[in-house]
């Protein structure tokens, strides 16, 4: 809800606090940065210290960042309140769905649970712009930041009474320097990366992504020798599991670009306000919901395979609807898209998490879950860094440069007609690019999964739920 809310409020966040272009960006994808980087070792100090603590503690600096962010009177203060959300969700997002997992044993019933889980995302992505428009047309930009204190104290109020505690029996010892390798070591690749698609190579930058990267290899090469290693990277010789993964990646950067884009694009270059364009959301954002509950029947019937195969090519096929936009027209192809490709996502939601969940025992399941939501923050941070930067690339190249992106040209005053319709043809002409690229990521994914994971016995693939039914 709160992702969803910012895509459609950044054009008045930008005539608001004026952040640069860079800063811009910052807003966006700070959360995703620092939950990114701190998921693993969450995830595996959850299962060792109190899932429920994690989410508790969670919570409260969640709600903290919120009403920080809300106040906010410049960029710097802003992206360091995101910064402090992505802290306190980085607590929630692995420690949540390992306690869900632990309340269901038969794998029917952890799958359609987990499927409730990813359509809750859907649900706060269809809800949290409405609230949003509502908002913003009668308060400030801030006031989208304080929908998330009603839920926080909510969840403070019902959660001791409703989970219980869950932690590993037997945990080991807790790793620290493996803790501290991962978290630096994707930081400062993922910097690296952004600053590279924002800004361009530069010495700096590309030294900074070469300690990242060392520091990864590092950590991997020391999972290896650990009875308890922070990151179980025998998992990923399960072809299903890592392309599962690999399709939660690109998921989020096909899924954050296009709802970034396609934000401004309804507002700043159509012309709707925020609460008309998140109606238009509502029914990919319904898809997406359906698709996330009914996943776990599909997969019956199908098969993790073919499920993954055709989240794939839904994603795909929707993302090149959105190719058909003009400057003056593009409801229609907007809807198509987003039903088409919600789809794709809700399969890929719910595929993704049990996939990750059901492949590790019950009191690994944070750490399995932290890789599965490690692969979405890291997409959703990419898809706006990587993706976002392409389009505002596409805009500097060809814009009629008055100033860096869409909103800030179109508040410059005194523009002609003409300089107008410059400014919006380059956005649109980035938008295509980006999207086109996506587009094609998870085209060349499906076909990829086509040939790489292999069939499934159904016979063989039952067996696990009967004998845990019988338990």
């Amino acid at each position: 809800m709160d992702g969803s809310v910012l895509y459609l409020s950044m054009p008045s966040i930008t005539s608001a606090i004026t952040p640069t272009t860079d800063q811009a960006l910052w807003i966006l994808d700070i959360y995703g940065f620092v939950v990114s980087s701190l998921l693993i070792a969450f995830g595996n100090l959850g299962d060792r210290y109190g899932r429920l603590k994690f989410l508790l503690s969670g919570a409260v600096v969640f709600g903290l960042g919120s009403a920080g962010a809300a106040f906010a009177q410049s960029p710097e203060v802003l992206i360091a309140c995101r910064a402090l959300m992505g802290l306190g969700g980085a607590t929630l997002l692995p420690s949540g769905l390992a306690i869900i997992s632990s309340l269901f044993h038969n794998p029917r019933q952890r799958s359609q649970a987990i499927g409730i889980f990813a359509a809750t995302f859907a649900a706060g992505f269809a809800a949290g712009p409405v609230i949003g428009g509502l908002l913003l047309s009668r308060f400030s930009w801030g006031s989208v930041f304080l929908i998330n204190l009603p839920v926080v104290v909510l969840f403070l109020a019902l959660a001791p009474v409703l989970l219980r505690e869950v932690r590993t029996s037997n945990p080991g010892r807790v790793d620290a320097l493996s803790v501290a390798l991962s978290a630096v070591g994707i930081l400062l690749a993922v910097y690296s990366v952004k600053t590279a698609a924002a800004e361009g190579f530069s010495l700096t930058q590309a030294a900074v992504g070469v300690v990242g990267l060392a520091l990864l290899v590092w950590f991997a090469r020391r999972q290896l020798g650990l009875e308890h290693p922070l990151l179980d990277l025998r998992l990923f010789r399960d072809r299903v599991f890592a392309v599962a993964i690999l399709t939660g990646l690109l998921t989020l950067v096909a899924w954050a670009a296009a709802g970034y884009l396609s934000g401004i694009y309804l507002q700043s270059v159509l012309g709707y306000g925020v609460l008309a364009a998140a109606l238009l959301a509502l029914p990919g954002a319904a898809v997406l919901t359906i698709a996330c509950i009914g996943a776990s029947g599909v997969v019956d019937r199908v098969g993790k395979r073919a499920a993954l195969i055709a989240s794939h090519f839904f994603m795909g096929v929707g993302l090149l609807l959105l190719l058909l936009t003009t400057t003056e027209h593009g409801v229609a192809a907007f809807i198509a898209s987003t039903v088409v490709a919600g789809v794709g996502y809700g399969l890929s939601f719910s595929v993704v998490a049990d996939t990750a969940v059901a492949a590790v025992p019950a009191e690994r399941a944070g750490s399995a879950a932290s890789i599965a939501e490690t692969s979405n923050e890291l997409g959703n941070a990419l898809g706006i860094s990587l993706l976002g930067s392409l389009a505002a690339l596409c805009f500097r190249l060809t814009g009629p440069d008055v100033a860096g992106t869409l909103d800030e040209t179109l508040d410059t005053p005194g523009l002609s007609a003409r300089i107008v319709a410059e400014a919006e043809d380059a956005f649109l002409t980035g938008l295509h690019v980006a999207i086109g690229a996506a587009s094609l990521l998870c085209l060349a994914l499906g076909v990829l999964a086509l040939r790489w994971v292999p069939k499934e016995e159904r016979g063989a693939e039952q067996e696990p739920e009967t004998v845990a039914a019988a338990h």
